[in-house]
């Protein structure tokens, strides 16, 4: 099969829930290109160990500020850059509407969704979008194994609900080529073979969506 490379993905996202891997493939991926990393900031959310502790309390906080915040960095990305590198990010603008109708009241997603609505039609969307899919059981082990204090908090039920509210956001996602990898048996990080195979895997992809999954024959 001919080769199409990646150089025709001048912003690759990688998205999934919490503990996925997200940040750390996006590290490799970006250094593999010669590209410009772009990483979620979440420790700047001064709500966001509040809102581990009182989702209703702090959700809209906590929105919001990820809002405003992710919008100035995509913002970036629709500036003229002549001669820039590509870039890849470990989050995509469209995950804020997605924590935003699990995790706020009615009222709140309303007056959120106006905020959401003048931003985002403003924004570029990723050339690329890699999905990283784990069952609960298995982001809980990888949450308790990176020891962030106030992720520790974070319930099997509450993964259950976001794993559900990826899935349902990405089957009708037509924004971008979309790559579902199942991140079960994959680590890009420790086993250089897995990370060359999504690397092959990506440079053959012609869209608009493929599965990678190690555990099949012939997905590397």
């Amino acid at each position: 099969m001919e080769e199409l490379g990646l150089e025709r993905f001048r912003h690759i996202a990688i998205e999934g829930p919490i503990g996925a891997g997200k940040s750390s493939l996006a590290r490799r991926l970006a250094a593999h290109l010669g590209a410009e990393l772009m990483l979620e900031k979440a420790e700047e959310n001064p709500y966001l160990e509040r809102f581990y502790a009182d989702v209703p309390g702090y959700a809209f906080q906590t929105q919001v500020f990820f809002l405003f915040q992710r919008m100035r960095q995509v913002r970036e990305l629709a500036q003229p850059r002549l001669l820039a590198p590509a870039v890849v990010s470990d989050f995509m603008l469209a995950k804020d509407a997605l924590f935003a109708r699990m995790n706020l009241s009615d009222e709140e997603y309303h007056l959120y969704s106006q905020m959401y609505a003048q931003v985002s039609a403003q924004l570029p969307q990723p050339d690329l979008v890699i999905w990283l899919q784990a069952t609960p059981h298995t982001l809980i082990q990888r949450i308790k194994q990176r020891g962030i204090a106030m992720e520790q908090r974070i319930s099997p039920e509450y993964l259950q609900k976001l794993c559900d509210a990826y899935a349902d956001h990405f089957r009708s996602f037509e924004g971008a080529p979309l790559m579902v990898v199942n991140s079960e048996n994959f680590n890009p990080v420790e086993r250089d073979g897995d990370f060359h195979a999504l690397v092959n895997a990506l440079a053959q992809f012609r869209g608009p969506r493929a599965m990678f999954d190690l555990r099949q024959p012939g997905s590397g």
